[in-house]
């Protein structure tokens, strides 16, 4: 083979390459860049186990959640950033948040994402879902969501303590969070918290980790 015919192979071959390579980021669907945040093409999330919305369900972008009430990250997030995500993007009517439990912390983290839904059963799943985050206290299972204090939090709600512990006691919604806990790891969360925003027409993007409100709002006014 003489050194012509070597250089026209070479160059075939590093074509080639590229187009495989090209071919296999296309097919994985997500865009990496230095923020963790990725697209993709179409929506296949199943939240029928999820949180109720919060916000409008007309709204045309969808902020999915996957959290842990044991987790650090999370907690800071819901204090640095949700509440400016609320003002300007849920009050306005363009988006809505849906929580998904990725209880992996700790035992406490599945009973306390149970007892959300037993809340949901009162009609206060959000209030519920707040008071969680406003006392997490100390490291995964040290005793701040232990049975009693998810008592606790339910009679300062004032909620119907009797059908409160009967749900509970039932471990009525273990199911429920089970499929939560799969719909996360079917959608690739491997940490907490993890977004994925939706937009109307399916498109979305992911990302992990406390972000700041400046990437969520970066990220929606991209896909209104």
């Amino acid at each position: 083979m003489d050194a012509k015919t070597i250089i026209v192979a070479g160059t075939f071959v590093g074509i080639v390459l590229i187009v495989v390579t090209l071919f296999t980021s296309f097919q994985s669907g997500w865009d990496n860049n230095p923020g963790g945040m990725g697209m993709k093409t179409e929506s296949t999330i199943n939240l029928e186990n999820g949180s109720p919305a919060l916000g409008s369900e007309s709204a045309p972008i969808t902020i999915v959640e996957f959290g842990d009430y044991q987790c650090e990250s999370c907690y800071y997030w819901f204090h640095n950033t949700r509440s400016t995500i609320i003002d300007n993007y849920i009050e306005t009517g363009k988006a809505k948040l849906v929580f998904v439990d990725l209880p992996f912390l700790g035992r406490d983290s599945i009973t306390a994402a149970q007892a959300s839904y037993c809340a949901e059963d009162q009609g206060k799943y959000w209030e519920y879902h707040t008071m969680l985050y406003t006392f997490q206290d100390g490291a995964p299972d040290s005793g701040w969501a232990n049975q009693d204090r998810l008592n606790s939090f339910a009679f300062t709600l004032e909620m119907n303590m009797d059908e409160f512990n009967d749900c509970m006691d039932s471990s009525k919604y273990k199911i429920r969070v089970k499929a939560n806990y799969n719909e996360a790891v079917k959608q690739g969360a491997q940490s907490t918290p993890t977004f994925i925003i939706i937009s109307s027409d399916g498109t979305t993007k992911k990302f992990a980790g406390a972000q700041p409100y400046s990437v969520f709002a970066a990220t929606i006014e991209s896909m209104l």
